[in-house]
């Protein structure tokens, strides 16, 4: 009846009005439609490959450990894994981990490895049983869209190795899966055992301290690491016994082996997979972040063959060397070695980022020398004095026209 006050809901009653709303729009009102999308968006089946090695996914991780450095036992931090898997066998074809966010460094090495043999497993880690077999020419890489993968260093190397890359769309993870579920695998089933875990749920951690409790050395883990993808995790059977990764592998190997690297591939594998950069060949050869680089052969080169005094060559840089790069001869057809001229050996096992510390710690220093205010008087002096013949010049220039008398 008019005039009677309404009866307050009950939270049963409620509950039961927000239970039926559409799930969907619930999900778009808390978190956003991205996200609401992801979760009940249609996923495609993906088409299955025919050999190994036809179609191959990477990507980066930070894991839920805490390492400590080999030699000072200090903590290192987390690393971040850079992963390759193959999706036909669902074996892991390579891998990088580091400590620095992920960049394309981390990507020519993951990538090296993977298509490498992986010839040094029994020498440089004994306490691994079975073998790696996995190793040949990756067809097609599939990548998300991470500024490393969009890089000119990538595109360039896949150009030169053959290798064709696919860009996943943005903000759709599914048609990445497998290994995003590896790195799931890795988690909750490599790492939960390990001390320095630092568990991605807050509410975990309780009083554990990372920091303080991880007792794992970088190496250690490193050949545990080695060990769990060889000997666990490639000969253990997915969850609902469809398939075992090492038996799939060796499956579509004896059926159609992949294209194997020899030793000449090998060789050029590591000069393509260097950072690419497009620098200027002159008179004194070529320079990058201060460093020249110049060789008869590279000054012969430009004699012969540059139609001008300078011209612009590609160049492959090694992160991990500074000592020397490699230049691409357009006009013959291959990369030649070319070392840094440096006569005081500055270049000797230098890496890129101690270089650029270095650069760093230089301007700082000059910076530090610098007397802004003797700069500034000197040139306050200098404008002033510059008007100042301008204004005398501009006077004697106005007086002659006066006094000046014409022939006539």
């Amino acid at each position: 009846m008019l005039g009677e006050p309404l009866k307050p809901l009950t939270y049963k009653t409620f509950k039961n009005r927000i239970d039926n709303l559409p799930q969907y729009e619930v999900m778009v009102e808390r978190y956003g439609k991205r996200l609401a999308d992801i979760e009940y968006n249609k996923v495609m089946s993906h088409k299955r490959p025919t050999r190994v090695l036809e179609r191959v996914e990477i990507d980066h991780t930070p894991l839920d450990l805490i390492l400590l450095d080999d030699e000072l036992d200090v903590p290192l931090g987390r690393p971040t894994l850079t992963l390759l898997i193959d999706v036909y066998s669902h074996c892991v074809v390579g891998f990088y981990l580091g400590f620095q966010s992920p960049g394309y460094d981390a990507v020519r090495r993951a990538i090296s490895h993977a298509m490498k043999p992986k010839s040094y497993l029994k020498s440089t880690y004994p306490e691994v049983v079975n073998e790696w077999p996995c190793c040949g020419k990756i067809e097609t890489l599939v990548v998300d869209n991470g500024a490393e993968f969009w890089c000119q260093s990538l595109e360039l190397a896949c150009e030169e190795v053959g290798i064709n890359i696919s860009y996943n769309p943005v903000g759709k993870p599914w048609l990445k899966p497998f290994v995003e579920q590896f790195f799931k695998t890795i988690n909750e089933m490599m790492l939960s055992p390990f001390p320095g875990k630092t568990f991605s749920n807050m509410l975990a951690r309780h009083d554990y301290n990372p920091k303080k409790d991880a007792i794992l050395r970088f190496g250690t883990f490193t050949m545990l690491f080695h060990k769990w993808i060889v000997d666990v995790y490639q000969k253990t059977p997915d969850a609902r016994f469809r398939y075992i990764p090492y038996e799939d592998w060796n499956k579509g190997f004896a059926a159609l082996p992949p294209a194997q690297l020899t030793e000449q591939d090998t060789d050029k594998l590591d000069v393509v997979m260097c950072m690419a950069k497009e620098k200027t060949l002159r008179k004194g050869g070529i320079k990058n972040l201060h460093i020249n680089y110049d060789s008869d052969e590279l000054s012969s080169y430009r004699k012969r063959y540059s139609p001008k005094k300078s011209i612009k060559v590609k160049v492959k840089i090694n992160p991990d060397d500074l000592s020397y790069v490699y230049v691409y001869l357009d006009a013959l057809e291959h990369y030649i070695k070319v070392p840094s001229i440096d006569s005081e050996g500055y270049t000797m096992e230098l890496s890129l980022i101690r270089h650029k510390i270095h650069l760093k710690f230089y301007r700082d220093y000059i910076q530090g020398k610098v007397d802004l205010l003797g700069l500034a008087k000197a040139r306050q002096f200098i404008d002033e004095r510059v008007k100042e013949e301008a204004r005398q010049l501009k006077n004697v220039r106005a007086k002659t026209k006066v006094t000046g008398t014409n022939k006539f």
